[in-house]
């Protein structure tokens, strides 16, 4: 984007280290990437090109050029989002549903990372977008983007060390037994159908958390929280619980209140990698699932 470079100041605790292990270390290079930036000149200590066995001493700076100028193939298109938080290294989106988040075919047109190009267009700047989660296309809420291939590795890490909590709140058709509870289930695809999974002995291992908000005998609003990251994974925990969510025809749900499936993702809190500060933000319900909430009598007015 706007500048290249990443700087690090070297603290007390960290002198005599080496400049790789720096790298390494707190910048969380790969030495794949050091061997790139090395040849490109990308990596500076102090102003100068270093030795990968330098030590560094308090006070030093070492810059790396982890924010290369970057041009997507796809054409920026006018896209509805929001943009709730973005530095030079990451975004937070508020997605509306109908919105899928990245062509999937090389004809797809209109998806969010198009809407991002747009944007980026209009500032005068180009980049690549790079989803580190996924939602489905008419599942609503918060999404974390990288905007550059750095910044994706290391969000990407978290991801896989469950270091970023992702919470949903999903309308069920029916209420449930058990004010809270986890689900524990492994999801494969269903071989009757090209888009549907189901819970199937051998499938991919899949754990779902959740908690009843309010409900009665018309329904339920539950609050969820991921362990791991399924394709369709609370629409079929939910659906195996004879609970499917409202509006959700793939899994039998019921469709007479919402015309998508209930599902929005409220809250996204995770560890800034380079500011090193937790980030949360959370999303309040659309229109639509607070309207067909509303229909359920149930209550959705506090924060998620």
């Amino acid at each position: 984007m706007n500048n290249k470079w990443i700087t690090y100041t070297i603290k007390a605790d960290l002198e005599g280290m080496t400049v790789e292990e720096i790298l390494k270390g707190p910048l969380q290079l790969s030495g794949r990437m050091i061997n790139r930036l090395t040849r490109r000149k990308g990596i500076l200590l102090n102003g100068r090109s270093p030795w990968m066995k330098q030590k560094v001493k308090t006070g030093d700076q070492i810059k790396a050029a982890v924010r290369p100028l970057e041009k997507s193939d796809l054409q920026p298109e006018p896209v509805p989002f929001t943009i709730v938080y973005e530095d030079l290294d990451l975004m937070v989106i508020d997605k509306p549903a109908g919105v899928t988040v990245h062509p999937v075919r090389p004809d797809d047109r209109s998806t969010l990372v198009h809407g991002i190009l747009h944007v980026w267009e209009q500032q005068g700047v180009s980049g690549v977008p790079r989803p580190v989660h996924r939602l489905d296309r008419n599942t609503s809420g918060l999404i974390l983007i990288a905007k550059n291939a750095y910044m994706h590795q290391l969000l990407d890490r978290q991801l896989r060390q469950k270091k970023i909590e992702r919470r949903y709140l999903a309308l069920l058709g029916r209420p449930l037994p058990r004010l809270a509870g986890t689900i524990d289930a492994p999801i494969g695809r269903d071989p009757g159908h090209p888009t549907r999974r189901k819970i199937k002995k051998g499938g991919e291992h899949a754990v779902t958390h959740y908690q009843v908000r309010d409900q009665n005998e018309q329904g339920a609003l539950v609050e969820v929280r991921l362990e791991t990251g399924r394709t369709h994974q609370i629409r079929v925990h939910f659906a195996h619980l004879q609970a499917p969510l409202m509006g959700d025809s793939l899994y039998q749900g019921e469709l007479s209140l919402i015309k998508r499936q209930a599902l929005h993702s409220s809250v996204l809190s995770f560890l800034h990698p380079l500011q090193g500060k937790e980030m949360r933000f959370t999303s309040p319900l659309p229109d639509d699932m607070k309207q067909a909430a509303d229909r359920l009598r149930l209550c959705c007015h506090t924060d998620p």
